[in-house]
């Protein structure tokens, strides 16, 4: 698209070829797409760029700064959706949806509207620069100013990474926090806390005070808020903080460039890393003690890029972990499966997922569940995440040759009862796990894959004989995680019952179906969520599903078979947390796909 439109506009004689290039040239610095750009070096005008627009997709153009769109209008397409496609919903009439988007091209966007919304899609097509602005005043709070931020109810703005073609670099010097705001902001916090260190260097604590009390500032807000992960980004001229709550990345803060070299330095300090190296990736840990009762563990990843040392900090709390195996989300059938073959005497059960969906905390309350004094349990794990008293934790370290495959030959001199592997990763581990479970070993671990069926095709293509997997594997999990309503703003919505039939649910229930969604409040952070729940797909290597395996049958045909036995896919499991109202449609359709 931006070579095409460049063309027009040299042929149009709208632009020179010096100009386009230095479009080009900030296209590359800025981001963005090359007629938000041309706007912007003050090469263009606004209506010059949508005539072309409208010229080369074909389509009416919109001047959003010059439409008020209806508020109802605007609710019918979610804030993350808007932002993902560059669209916003402009008017509907007689069941037609009127949409503007930088892009009518998207096919794939006009799809997932069309089925989310029931409506038919008509398009228009904007500037980027008008989408931003729009996008601004309908979706996004009001910025508050830094002098009115305190520690209860500090603002995150939505910033989510999301593959959108809009550029929202420019925001991130929006809400530039000075250091000695912050400290205002977590005073009462910081005095509560002791970090847990070793220093060799006093001076550079003396020196370094203020980003001291930043950093633990840092820490201590995202324990407060609950969130999973910090990233810590430096770029080209903005370094900016965001928080995951709940599955979902978004922006904290911003903070002045000139101190990424010390925040980064201070937290190497903290777990413990080389401070000089900055030319290859470290790993490290950070402990904090938060009163007398409670510690929390933040695992630390420093990777070098382009303009500093990005810094990623997983939290660990060991209070939140839920060993609760009936609280985790489990369909009371596929609870029933999964309890049956964890006490089994022998045999391999995998829980499989991308990373983040909640498999290591599946596998904890497996073993929760197991522990006793008559059971020797072995994990190898990398990391290992949560010290589980009265079981044998050994942590992977690759470099000095301790792998997944020599730990689980060591433990097979230990004399085990039940041997998890944190994640198979190669042949060699996977044909050891497979003959522990042959020989009376109970195996749990984990595979990457993305259900349930398709973890028999990823053994198999790492060269794992059929009749190996067939015999050991008992039970195959697939989950992923999605996130909860609010409770002190959940309500009902209203959904057309075409949209929820394509969706899955059947005609005969969708006239009884109530539908919630979250308002926002501050409870949640005005996200409409708050907290998680996994989505299982539990299927049981059964004798015609091993069959199945022993004849090289392929995974649709397998997948087939277990839902004929009643396995449960992800996407019904999701259907089942809406019937519950527990989460909503657009969580489920983020995480899940239909059959």
């Amino acid at each position: 698209m931006k070579e095409r439109l460049g063309e027009l506009l040299l042929k149009a004689k709208m632009i020179t070829e010096e100009q386009l290039q230095q479009g080009l040239e900030e296209q590359k610095k800025s981001g963005g797409r090359l007629g938000y750009n041309l706007i912007k070096l003050g090469f263009l005008k606004e209506e010059d760029i949508l005539w072309f627009l409208s010229k080369q997709y074909g389509v009416p153009t919109i001047n959003l700064n010059n439409f008020e769109i209806d508020e109802e209008v605007v609710k019918l397409i979610p804030q993350d959706l808007a932002k993902k496609y560059s669209c916003i919903p402009v008017s509907l009439m007689s069941g037609i949806l009127t949409l503007a988007m930088v892009d009518p091209s998207n096919v794939f966007a006009i799809d997932d509207i069309k089925f989310l919304t029931g409506y038919s899609v008509e398009t228009v097509v904007t500037s980027e620069s008008s989408f931003k602005k729009a996008f601004d005043k309908y979706y996004r709070k009001k910025k508050t100013s830094t002098a009115e931020i305190n520690a209860k109810d500090y603002d995150l703005d939505d910033h989510e990474e999301s593959g959108s073609s809009v550029d929202f670099s420019e925001d991130m010097d929006d809400s530039v926090v000075d250091v000695d705001d912050f400290d205002n902001i977590v005073k009462g916090a910081i005095d509560n806390v002791e970090v847990v260190e070793e220093q060799d260097d006093e001076a550079i604590l003396d020196v370094d005070a203020p980003i001291v009390k930043l950093v633990n500032g840092l820490l201590i807000k995202a324990v407060k808020m609950g969130v999973s992960d910090i990233h810590i980004e430096p770029y080209e001229k903005s370094f900016r903080v965001r928080y995951r709550l709940d599955g979902v990345l978004r922006k904290a803060m911003g903070l002045p460039l000139k101190i990424k070299n010390a925040v980064v330095s201070r937290i190497k300090i903290m777990s413990k890393l080389d401070i000089a190296e900055k030319r290859l990736p470290q790993d490290g840990r950070i402990k904090l003690k938060l009163g007398k009762k409670r510690d929390m563990d933040f695992r630390v990843s420093v990777l070098p890029t382009l303009f500093g040392e990005k810094v990623v900090l997983r939290l660990l709390d060991k209070s939140n972990l839920q060993l609760d195996m009936s609280k985790l989300g489990f369909e009371p059938k596929a609870l029933e499966l999964f309890q049956e073959a964890i006490h089994s005497p022998y045999g391999m059960v995998l829980v499989t997922g991308p990373t983040g969906s909640g498999k290591t905390t599946t596998l904890y309350s497996a073993l929760n569940q197991l522990n006793n004094e008559e059971t020797n349990i072995m994990t190898a794990e990398d990391p290992v995440e949560f010290n589980l008293p009265g079981i044998n934790q050994v942590q992977i370290k690759e470099q000095i040759g301790l792998t997944f495959a020599a730990a689980l030959r060591s433990f097979l001199r230990q004399d085990p009862d039940v041997i998890m592997v944190g994640e198979i990763r190669d042949t060699e581990t996977a044909e050891i796990g497979i003959k522990a479970a042959l020989t009376g070993h109970l195996v749990l671990s984990t595979l990457h894959t993305n259900d349930a069926p398709g973890t028999i095709g990823r053994l198999l293509n790492m060269g794992v004989e059929p009749f190996l997997v067939s015999s050991a594997v008992l039970l195959i999990v697939a989950q992923r995680l999605a996130r909860r309503i609010c409770p002190q703003c959940k309500e009902e919505i209203k959904v057309p019952e075409k949209a929820l039939i394509r969706l899955g649910f059947s005609p005969e229930e969708v006239g009884e179906l109530k539908i919630y969604k979250g308002r926002g409040c501050s409870n949640c952070n005005n996200t409409g969520y708050k907290g998680r729940i996994a989505l299982y797909e539990v299927m049981k290597i059964t004798e015609p599903i091993r069959l199945l395996i022993l004849n090289g049958a392929p995974i649709n045909e397998l997948k087939a078979q277990a839902r004929r036995e009643g396995m449960k896919t992800l996407r019904d499991s999701g259907l089942q947390k809406i019937r519950e109202g527990i989460t909503t449609i657009e969580e489920v359709l983020r995480v899940s796909f239909n059959d």
